[in-house]
């Protein structure tokens, strides 16, 4: 039984083909794509001003040269929500709940974020290894602790996404299922259990919607550090 309940987070093959590019292309054809006439449809209109307001208030806090990534975040921001709530969908598949493809998408962006302050000012980026006023014999210590802060960060951000979705899926499929078992044994029981279902189905799509803006305001912290 336990075997079953994680067998949702297994990728999808299709006569031995992987099926996670399928799930890459997706979520873009699902939105509109600008006519002659985008003033006068709606959808594109709350789409762009949801992209505007997202990236105003995520660049807000970063210098003029970070602007440079508001494309990058901004299109990273909505691949992740529409990757995570397609993934609510019944006999669907979320490709967010494989660590693999959320340390695919952390490391290169952090490394480049670290490369970036690297070259523009190595002076400052080497000196947040080392706190200002720092006693002599913890230096060593010091630099050592923060250098593995440093490359834990990509980590975090990988773990993070993939723990908070595999959780909720998870717990969705499990009271799913004990509403199902109970509903001819205890119909109150499982009308209730159904209920907390619903409950948590909506609390699932505000975690997608979270997690995903947490992603990338992370990002814009460790971009910020390094402009």
């Amino acid at each position: 039984m336990m075997t079953s309940f994680f067998d949702q987070f297994m990728s999808p093959t299709f006569l031995g083909i992987p099926l996670m590019a399928l799930a890459f292309v997706l979520p873009w054809l699902l939105f509109p794509s600008p006519a002659p006439r985008w003033l006068n449809n709606r959808l594109l209109t709350l789409q762009g001003w949801f992209i505007n307001r997202f990236t105003s208030q995520l660049l807000l806090p970063i210098n003029v040269g970070g602007h440079k990534w508001a494309l990058i975040l901004a299109s990273l921001m909505v691949f992740l929500i529409s990757l995570n709530m397609l993934g609510l969908l019944p006999y669907t598949f979320t490709p967010t709940t494989q660590l693999s493809l959320n340390m695919g998408l952390a490391v290169p962006l952090w490394l480049a974020t670290v490369l970036i302050g690297l070259r523009n000012q190595p002076t400052a980026a080497l000196g947040h290894l080392l706190p200002e006023g720092t006693p002599v014999p913890l230096i060593p210590v010091l630099i050592i602790i923060e250098t593995i802060s440093l490359f834990i960060r990509p980590l975090a951000l990988g773990v993070r996404l993939t723990a908070n979705l595999t959780a909720g899926h998870l717990l969705m499929q499990l009271i799913a299922t004990a509403a199902f078992v109970l509903l001819p044994l205890m119909p109150t029981v499982a009308i209730l259990t159904s209920v907390v279902l619903l409950l948590l189905t909506i609390l699932e799509v505000a975690v997608a919607m979270i997690q995903a803006y947490v992603f990338v305001l992370l990002l814009s912290l460790y971009l910020q550090e390094n402009v």
